[in-house]
């Protein structure tokens, strides 16, 4: 399955699971990351970190090893 940091510019996908159950985890789940959810990646920064997302219709910009803890699915064509 792949990871949303894996996502490429223009990918759409829609979130299978954030792995862990740290503070983080909850963090990311009450950003809008939440299992079902769509999600698109919009750009990455200079240096490739951070990545930044289109969910719930809010913009935001994770690390790429936040984004590596998430599970994504791609739609099927």
């Amino acid at each position: 399955m792949p990871l949303l940091s894996e996502l490429r510019e223009g990918d759409q996908a829609i979130i299978e699971s954030v792995d862990g159950t740290d503070s983080i985890a909850m963090r990311l789940m009450e950003m809008g990351l939440l299992p079902e959810e769509p999600i698109e990646m919009i750009g990455r920064a200079p240096l490739g970190d951070p990545l930044e997302y289109r969910v719930s219709g809010c913009q935001i910009s994770l690390r790429k090893v936040e984004a590596s803890r998430i599970s994504v699915r791609l739609p099927t064509q």
